[in-house]
């Protein structure tokens, strides 16, 4: 693309430093100019964001459909301080407030949720990419370590709000979409609402791509539903359940002269290793998770919730030198009792006392890989995981301006393996990551009503996974050691009195110890060790405002802004491996600065246009620091068309660009490649379009 144009487009987004929501059904342009305060699920209870004592953020349902309802990934990187990369189609990597050198299959040191459901599992995995967006109601982000209350996490913790529990009214909706390199996306939604105690939800989607680059097909196939009964005025009970058949291959990373040569092409043979290609490397996917939620109040202060969860995964993974098999069973409890006191108007306070355990049974099986083949074993592990953690939150509320918090866990993690093949001595073993004490100290106060300030210091905690433990070199390693850390934090939070301006500032701190970082052998595959200290400081900003309230007189009736910011001062400390010195460099895949800005614009006639901007500085690739990716700059839009037919039926129509300034980006880079196979090559411009009807 010509310079000077390119130019100009990206001199547009500085001028309007925008967050973008899409025009949806339940969207309608109005005069009030009083925005609705943001509420967030954060600490057992939905409560506004302003007197919150962490930083967080929430993504509500309009954010999702704003950008290219396949992904979640442009909606959840307008977080500052959140990172989530896609190095191909449904191979999701994200980090929070930290590094992404701990993600061979996804998720590191957050801890997820589904409601009061742990998604992250027995053995620290996550399966994000298993969730359509279609299915999520909204998204919860409270950042900052927080062990004290939701287990082992020292990045934050993220709540998912599913469809199903909170439906006002009965909806059908059917979307169907298309784009480039072969894109197909199909997603049916049935919400119903039977009476005041009763309302569920299916839904049901298909995804299909060829994918940018060469080896990169996807298929994804998921069914969910979610059901709330209140069958008595104090007793409720709430059930979800997800299967989800996700296939894709991976391409594998290229040298830069490679990816200059030709970004499509997928990992050629080097050596005595074949092609990615020729092996058909992959991921292979089938999981059931499910849970049940029972709420009772015990009493007009005390209530009790407890929740039973558990998963089923069948795994494979060809890869260039094996082909894996795992077998991942789960199952958990989480409960919780909690006293709520707000008799007296000026002075209210509550507790909460809880358990939250899982236990996973894991079967690891290695076998060669003849061109996508298993054919003769290499290796056959069990590994059984066990983490489990108590906890205790008591907070106090002073003249509806002073919040006083106090939180503390007491978290443990084990794991017992066998090695089944080859026959070794001392095949079988425990390793014991001890208990640790968590706690965690917080407190807002509101200077004035729209002005609130807050400070927290938290302790960060997390044991290595079941995939670090055991990694796709099968050697176990007993030897790895849990990170942790103590977080000091402090921000502060202002909205005008109106709301047409909210702007949120956080300053954090992370001291991590025993830090776990990623490493490569000469067959590409991963192990881990412990680099010793980390040195974690940050600034996040975020700013909303309608910069037009809503008014259906004008032509431009509505124009809505979120810009965010953060910025990453990450270094090792002593950081030393064999005769290399790291220590002060640069820990590897963080950028210093990521920037997102994004809009939506309303006009006449149900038109609505969303743009979206992200900028993210250049970072290291490997702990030596000799080699950095290339900054980026992206732009994405987005056009919607609201028609509505008779009977209250609506039909949406929209088109949308990716990349629109076709740049040549990396995008899940591998870290500290071998044969510096570091780069993922991103799709440069690509487009979409569909429709959506809502009965």
């Amino acid at each position: 693309m010509h310079s000077k144009f390119k130019f100009f487009l990206f001199a547009l987004t500085l001028y309007f430093p925008f967050t973008v929501w899409s025009h949806t059904p339940s969207d309608s342009i109005s005069t009030e100019q009083d925005i609705t305060p943001v509420l967030i699920n954060a600490y057992f209870s939905q409560q506004p964001i302003l007197g919150l004592t962490s930083s967080a953020q929430t993504i509500n349902t309009r954010f999702l459909e704003a950008q290219q309802t396949t992904t979640l990934l442009p909606a959840v990187n307008t977080v500052a301080g959140v990172r989530m990369e896609e190095r191909s189609p449904g191979s999701y990597r994200l980090a929070m407030r930290g590094s992404l050198i701990r993600s061979p299959f996804g998720i590191r040191n957050a801890k997820i949720y589904i409601d009061d459901l742990p998604l992250t599992d027995a053995g620290g995995n996550t399966y994000l990419n298993l969730l359509d967006p279609a299915g999520i109601h909204a998204i919860h982000i409270i950042k900052g370590p927080d062990g004290s209350l939701y287990g082992a996490n020292s990045g934050g913790v993220i709540n998912i709000q599913p469809e199903g529990f909170d439906v006002s009214q009965n909806q059908t909706s059917l979307l169907l979409s298309g784009g480039s390199f072969g894109l197909f996306q199909e997603q049916l939604s049935i919400q119903r609402k039977v009476d005041n105690n009763y309302n569920f939800s299916v839904d049901q989607s298909f995804t299909r791509s060829d994918g940018y680059r060469d080896n990169t097909k996807l298929h994804k196939k998921t069914l969910q539903t979610a059901h709330r009964w209140q069958y008595t005025p104090k007793n409720d009970l709430r059930f979800f359940a997800l299967y989800s058949n996700l296939g894709y291959r991976t391409p594998g990373g290229l040298t830069r002269d490679q990816m200059e040569e030709n970004p499509r092409m997928s990992r050629p043979a080097a050596g005595p290793n074949p092609s990615a290609k020729a092996q058909q490397a992959g991921i292979y996917n089938k999981t059931f998770y499910g849970g049940i939620t029972h709420r009772a109040q015990l009493h007009p202060k005390l209530s009790h919730t407890v929740s039973i969860f558990g998963s089923n995964t069948d795994f494979e993974n060809p890869f260039i030198t094996n082909y894996e098999y795992r077998k991942e069973n789960n199952l958990g409890l989480r409960t919780y009792f909690s006293y709520e006191n707000i008799d007296h108007p000026q002075v209210k306070w509550q507790m909460q006392l809880g358990f939250e355990g899982q236990k996973g049974w894991y079967k690891i099986d290695n076998y060669d890989n003849e061109q996508g083949v298993s054919t003769d074993p290499q290796a056959k592990d069990n590994l059984d995981n066990i983490q489990h953690s108590f906890f205790y939150r008591a907070m106090i509320n002073l003249y509806t301006r002073w919040t006083i918090e106090g939180s503390i866990g007491l978290n443990q993690s084990k794991i017992a393996y066998n090695h089944r093949f080859p026959e070794i001595t001392n095949a079988s073993g425990r390793i014991n990551f001890g208990g640790i004490w968590m706690p965690r100290i917080a407190t807002s106060y509101r200077v004035h009503k729209r002005l609130a300030l807050r400070g927290s210091v938290s302790k960060g905690y997390s044991p290595p996974t079941i995939a670090e433990v055991r990694p796709s070199n099968q050697t176990i390693n007993s030897e790895l050691k849990a990170e942790t850390g103590t977080n000091y934090e402090i921000g502060g939070r202002i909205e005008t009195a109106n709301r047409r301006l909210i702007v949120d500032l956080s300053m954090y701190h992370y001291q991590m110890d025993n830090g776990i970082v990623q490493q490569r052998n000469d067959r590409a595959e991963d192990y881990y060790r412990n680099a010793g200290e980390i040195k974690q400081q940050g600034i996040e900003t975020s700013v909303w405002t309608y910069v037009l309230v809503p008014n259906r007189q004008r032509f431009i009736q509505a124009l809505n802004v979120h810009s965010s910011a953060s910025y990453n001062h990450y270094r090792f400390g002593n950081y030393e491996v064999a005769e290399q010195d790291f220590s002060g460099n640069k820990v590897t895949a963080v950028p210093d600065w990521v920037w997102t800005n994004t809009v939506l614009m309303s006009f006449p006639k149900q038109f609505g246009l969303n743009l979206s901007h992200n900028f993210t500085s250049a970072m290291p690739l490997n702990d030596e620091n000799s080699v950095f990716s290339e900054k980026f700059h992206l732009l994405q839009a987005k056009g919607t068309w609201m028609w509505s037919l008779k009977n209250k039926r609506q039909l949406q129509i929209f088109a949308g660009i990716d990349n629109l300034l076709n740049e040549r980006y990396s995008l899940g880079n591998d870290i500290n490649a071998f044969g510096n196979r570091f780069f993922n090559p991103a799709p440069t411009r690509n487009y979409y379009g569909g429709m959506k009807i809502v009965l």
